[in-house]
């Protein structure tokens, strides 16, 4: 959660919007949290590997269980894919700021560095997943520790700047120059950035303590980087004119740290940067096996996405074929359609998570148990659906477009292969 979006957003969002994409941000959490709350209840009821799909397959059934099983892992994908793209970029702005490359592109500059190194980091990704799941904790939690501690100061400084406290103030005049139109398709863009609390589902079978710390986790993971979010879209948008920090494009918060802190903030916040890029492509890459290899446990794809490694006991297989898909996705370079199909797909699972949850509370099983319930309902699951399914609306064409096809696609494969299957522990 605390990643990529947070380092790759601040110049695209603020190009759309200004200052109101603070707004976008503040939107998507608001959705974000009316999901996670329905999600919390049902992990901690079904702490199971898959998630969203977990819920929806046993709740509606196997075909909306495909359409969400495979779209998470497609979806988990491209967010992987985005996030190593914005990794990409920092690791060549540290190359530009040495004076190794060239701000010019060329050839063997920037773009291909980017894509090179992207790449090549999702692979080296996908093996250390291979060799252990103890590998990623690690390594997220040591990242998440460093960005937090650099995060604290770095807004607090360029805060107090903005506000004037340690100079002129540089509170904008216009809270919203390019107008209000540009929040909502501003919110659908971001809305990446909040993928993290539903990936926590697809491990939940991995959770130590799941009725605590599924609800603990989701909900206040949503509530810290919407604050982080939120205050870093203020500050980006008070620093640079829309038509001045759009064109920075997903390095431009380092030219905000240059701004505030000089060089030595730049240092920082490039290696920050990276270290997020990896945190967020690295947790992305591990729940989508995970989201594969709860579809291959229930036959809706090949068994061989089941096979676990008896050495390191992970899903080798899926893993694989993950960072393959990935690298793939890479290519493209398109970060915004990166991001947005992948949202996209989660948005799709959101929708009918939500509808998973009101169906499974009206039939009551008796296997239905959990520690954890949503208040608020009925009302919480309905406007949580309801949002997520509207935010597709707002996206541009091509994302929405390749959502669909995916989405069709899913459609295809569950009748061409997974038809007859039936679900273990399908709800009556």
């Amino acid at each position: 959660m605390i990643g990529a979006g947070i380092f790759v957003f601040p110049g695209l969002a603020a190009g759309q919007a200004g200052p109101a994409a603070a707004v976008s941000f503040a939107i998507g959490a608001v959705i974000a949290l009316l999901v996670a709350l329905p999600t919390s209840e049902l992990a901690t009821a079904m702490p199971q590997s898959g998630g969203g799909y977990y819920f929806t397959s046993r709740g509606l059934g196997t075909l909306p269980g495909a359409i969400v099983g495979i779209g998470l892992t497609f979806g988990l994908m491209f967010a992987s894919a985005f996030y190593l793209v914005g990794l990409g970029e920092y690791a060549a702005a540290i190359l530009v700021e040495a004076g190794v490359i060239p701000t010019t592109e060329t050839p063997l500059g920037p773009l291909n560095i980017v894509l090179l190194f992207a790449a090549t980091a999702g692979i080296l990704l996908t093996v250390l997943s291979v060799f252990g799941t103890e590998n990623t904790e690690s390594l997220q939690n040591a990242v998440v520790g460093f960005l937090l501690a650099i995060l604290t100061v770095f807004l607090t400084v360029s805060g107090l700047d903005v506000l004037g406290v340690r100079g002129a103030s540089r509170v904008p005049t216009e809270f919203a120059p390019e107008g209000f139109g540009p929040i909502l398709t501003t919110a659908a863009l971001v809305f990446t950035s909040y993928l993290g609390f539903a990936q926590i589902a697809t491990v939940a079978e991995d959770v130590v303590d799941p009725d605590r710390n599924l609800p603990l986790s989701m909900l206040g993971s949503i509530l810290l980087v919407g604050v982080l979010y939120i205050v870093t879209m203020l500050i980006a948008g008070s620093t640079f004119e829309p038509s001045v920090i759009g064109p920075m494009g997903e390095t431009a918060i380092v030219e905000i740290a240059r701004e505030y802190l000089g060089f030595p903030g730049v240092v920082v916040i490039l290696v920050a940067g990276l270290l997020a890029t990896i945190s967020s492509a690295n947790a992305s890459i591990l729940s989508a096996s995970r989201a594969l290899y709860g579809l291959s446990s229930d036959a809706l794809v090949p068994a061989k996405a089941a096979e676990v490694n008896r050495e390191y006991g992970t899903p080798h297989f899926a893993l694989s074929f993950v960072g393959g898909v990935t690298v793939v996705l890479v290519a493209t370079g398109r970060t915004e359609v990166l991001a947005e199909v992948a949202s996209f797909l989660h948005l799709v699972m959101y929708g009918l998570t939500c509808v998973a949850l009101i169906v499974i509370r009206r039939r009551d099983p008796d296997w239905y148990d959990p520690a954890f319930e949503t208040p608020g309902y009925p009302a919480v699951p309905i406007i949580g659906g309801s949002a997520s399914f509207a935010l597709i609306l707002f996206m541009q064409p091509l994302s929405r477009a390749l959502g669909v096809i995916l989405t069709f696609g899913a459609v295809a494969w569950y009748l061409l292969y997974a038809r007859e299957i039936e679900l273990k522990d399908k709800l009556s």
